[in-house]
C-alpha cells in the first residue's frame, strides 16, 4: 500500500492535544490519524454494504449537516439516550455548536436569570 502525503488543517488546540496523546501511547500523529480514518472508511463502507443508512445518519449529524430531532426520526428512536449510545458506539463525535449559536444560548439563559 503506497503512502501519499497530503496537506489539511487542523485545530492548534486540537494537534497540542493529539501530540500529547500521541507521545503518551509512544506512537505518531500519523499513525493516530490513520487509525482514525480507517476505522470511519471501514464503518462507513460496511454500513453502505449492508445497505444500513443508520452510519450515514449518525456521520451526518456529527457533522452539523442534520439536526438531532431529524436524525432521531431518520433512525426511528424517540430517546435521546439511545441516540447518545448510537453515537458512543459509532465513535462519532458530538457536533459543536457555532460560536453565534452558543452566544444566543448564554445570552437566553442570561434572560432567564433577570
Amino acid at each position: 500500500m503506497a503512502n501519499v502525503n497530503f496537506t489539511g488543517a487542523v485545530d492548534r488546540d486540537l494537534l497540542r492535544l493529539a501530540k500529547i496523546i500521541a507521545a503518551k501511547s509512544d506512537t505518531s500523529i500519523n499513525t493516530l490519524f490513520n487509525a482514525e480514518l480507517r476505522y470511519l472508511v471501514d464503518t462507513f463502507e460496511a454500513a453502505e454494504t449492508s445497505s444500513n443508512q443508520n452510519y450515514r445518519t449518525l456521520l451526518d449529524f456529527s457533522l452539523g449537516r442534520v439536526d438531532d430531532l431529524a436524525a432521531m426520526k431518520l433512525l426511528g428512536i424517540d430517546s435521546d439516550e439511545d441516540f447518545f449510545l448510537l453515537m458512543a458506539q459509532a465513535r462519532l463525535p458530538m457536533p459543536r455548536l457555532s460560536q453565534a449559536s452558543m452566544q444566543r444560548m448564554v445570552d437566553d439563559l442570561n434572560a432567564l436569570m433577570s
